[in-house]
């Protein structure tokens, strides 16, 4: 690898996953033009995005076992069933990588899993990990302390899901609730569930969308960043908030973009990871998208990540050392996780044109699941489309609602 990386290999590559980014979008359909006037829910927070659509919201926080604040959010029942205020059925929503629970309200409320849940008679919650905006607070450390960002998603599963889940049985009265978790929401779900018995029996059935266990075969940016070394992940990125704003701008917004959506794409990370469909894109809602994502994380979580591109494993983070593993886990080498002892019942949304959880890797990961329910493949969908695609209510959601609904009877 040598020392050409830092010279300027990052300038080549980044503008090469761009300009694929963009040949990808058909730029030439003049799709990308000016912004639309700015939506209200830019400047607004999780419980006034619910209310301002005229929906009942709970606010809460969460402290895990580790001192992590967690910000979570309930929407108790929907518009349509306001009359009947009695115990509904618990849905559980989490967010995937950068992200936070502003994924499921973002679009309209015909639009919007949260919303659409609520409609159809669901006492819907909406989770937060640890790092992101509505989860940078805890009992010991300062965001702006190194030591607050010491995770990654092994403790989100070990930690932030159980503390969350334990809270909601105990607020709602109820022994067990619905997961549905995109992207990383997945991949916590897959270790918390597989690694604590008693946690994975709260769970009525788990709905992953867009999976990822193994990230072997991911076409996205991530297998570009697993180029670079540890010691120089940290010098570029630091060791606390993963912000790769300003990296990114300088190789790519002022010198590949030049109209104002796309230059916003460009120069957002959450859209570089995760690819984006301009054909499923709701553009007139691209604000909002933009002005709550990236959420936040941690360096070390994207280093997590870049270290699974690298060995095509599913394993917790490898700390960089057999001294520092030997540590935390008691052996040499990061443990593997195990997803062919969760016995939860998982139904399974995949895209075949997703960049992050490519269909190998997908492919890899069914026939493990040793209590797979249903799976369904959508050949176009990207990573991005199971939460705001145009089409994502006949695509997807509908489908969750009957299964829910068979569940009730």
């Amino acid at each position: 690898m040598g020392y050409s990386f830092v010279s300027g290999g990052p300038k080549m590559w980044l503008l090469l996953t761009v300009a694929s980014l963009i040949s990808a979008l058909g730029t030439t359909h003049g799709l990308f033009g000016k912004l639309n006037p700015e939506s209200p829910e830019v400047n607004m927070n999780i419980s006034q995005m619910i209310s301002y659509w005229g929906y009942p919201n709970e606010e809460y926080n969460v402290v895990t076992e580790d001192g992590y604040i967690l910000g979570i959010y309930r929407i108790p029942y929907g518009k349509k069933n306001s009359g009947n205020k009695g115990q509904r059925p618990v849905v559980f929503l989490q967010h995937g990588l950068l992200t936070s629970a502003t994924n499921w309200i973002s679009n309209l409320p015909n639009n919007s899993l949260g919303f659409i849940l609520a409609d159809a008679g669901y006492d819907v919650w909406l989770g937060n990990s640890r790092g992101n905006t509505w989860a940078r607070r805890n009992l010991y450390y300062s965001p702006d302390s190194v030591e607050f960002w010491a995770f990654s998603f092994d403790e989100m599963a070990k930690y932030d899901l159980p503390a969350t889940i334990d809270f909601i049985v105990k607020k709602t009265g109820q022994k067990k609730l619905h997961y549905v978790g995109h992207s990383q929401g997945t991949t916590i779900g897959f270790i918390a569930f597989s690694t604590n018995p008693t946690l994975a029996e709260k769970i009525e059935t788990f709905y992953a969308l867009a999976p990822v266990a193994t990230v072997k075969y991911t076409k996205t940016l991530l297998n570009k960043l697993e180029l670079i070394p540890p010691f120089l992940f940290k010098i570029i990125f630091g060791d606390k908030i993963f912000y790769p704003h300003n990296f990114f701008d300088q190789f790519l917004a002022t010198e590949v973009c030049s109209r104002q959506t796309l230059n916003l794409l460009c120069s957002n990370a959450l859209f570089i990871i995760c690819g984006f469909d301009h054909k499923n894109l709701n553009t007139s809602r691209l604000d909002v998208y933009i002005s709550h994502n990236p959420a936040g994380t941690s360096v070390q979580n994207v280093l997590h990540w870049s270290q699974a591109v690298k060995s095509g494993k599913f394993q917790a983070f490898n700390w960089g050392s057999p001294v520092l593993n030997k540590m935390h886990y008691n052996q040499p080498t990061p443990p593997y996780y195990n997803v062919t002892a969760m016995n939860v019942p998982i139904a399974v949304w995949s895209g075949g044109n997703d960049w992050l959880a490519d269909p190998q890797d997908v492919g890899m990961l069914l026939p493990k699941l040793p209590n797979l329910i249903y799976h369904k493949e959508i050949s176009f969908y990207n990573h991005l489309d199971f939460i705001w695609a145009m089409d994502a209510p006949q695509e997807v959601y509908s489908e969750i609602v009957s299964m829910l609904a068979e569940g009730k009877k």
